[in-house]
């Protein structure tokens, strides 16, 4: 099983898989190649979910790792049905650790997203839900869960490494104040930040959990300013 492997890190077959899955974007060509997705891509994926679990909760981040496709693993099949790209697979790997008991997508979490050109390290939830949007606006302009916010989004944006979504909104939402100091944070519909690098050579080793770790612990104060938003401690 999975969860009892040790997890010495990906293998060069992981990225060569999402290559010619690139060159080859067919069923036909999935199909018999599957032996290779489950292999190299789906098998150290969950025992890493795993390890990565186990390190989350070692530093006291009490994340849901599930090694499970639709949980912290992601299909990778695409959803082509409002999308002019028919191509039916996606061509990079992604995973989630999500903390709450709200819908995964609805939880703040950490990403990791796999391609072979890059690694992209992530946290925070991509778009709020009817009832958090709510929440969100009456927390972005309360004196005291505002001011914390925008110190933790300034604190990341101060980072060259660091990227963060774009606002989704043109106007400052009706009902709310334009010349408040955190007017500018009403204009998002989602936060989330990441950073996006090479392959690293700790992809290929066991160290790849300690070095995800650090890459995701300057996002732990946004990640626990969005738990209380989503477990309605705000």
């Amino acid at each position: 099983m999975a969860d009892k492997e040790q997890f010495t890190g990906f293998s060069t077959e992981t990225l060569s898989f999402f290559r010619k899955l690139k060159r080859n974007n067919t069923k036909d060509w999935f199909d018999r190649h599957r032996e290779e997705y489950d292999r190299f891509v789906l098998e150290p994926a969950k025992v890493f979910v795993v390890a990565m679990g186990e390190k989350f909760h070692a530093e006291s981040v009490k994340v849901r790792a599930e090694p499970k496709l639709n949980r912290s693993i992601f299909r990778i099949y695409r959803d082509t049905r409002f999308s002019p790209d028919k191509t039916p697979y996606k061509t990079h790997l992604a995973l989630y650790f999500w903390e709450g008991m709200l819908p995964r997508m609805e939880s703040p979490g950490f990403y990791v997203h796999v391609e072979p050109s890059k690694l992209l390290l992530g946290a925070g939830i991509y778009m709020f839900s009817p009832k958090q949007m709510t929440r969100y606006r009456k927390a972005v302009v309360d004196p005291e869960w505002g001011q914390d916010l925008a110190d933790i989004m300034t604190k990341i944006s101060r980072r060259k490494d660091f990227k963060s979504g774009e606002k989704h909104y043109k106007r400052i939402p009706s009902g709310f104040d334009p010349d408040h100091p955190n007017a500018e944070l009403l204009l998002y519909n989602g936060i989330h930040v990441w950073e996006e690098t090479t392959i690293p050579e700790e992809f290929y080793l066991v160290k790849f959990v300690d070095y995800c770790w650090k890459k995701f612990k300057p996002f732990l104060p946004l990640h626990e300013w969005l738990f209380a938003l989503s477990s309605g401690k705000i």
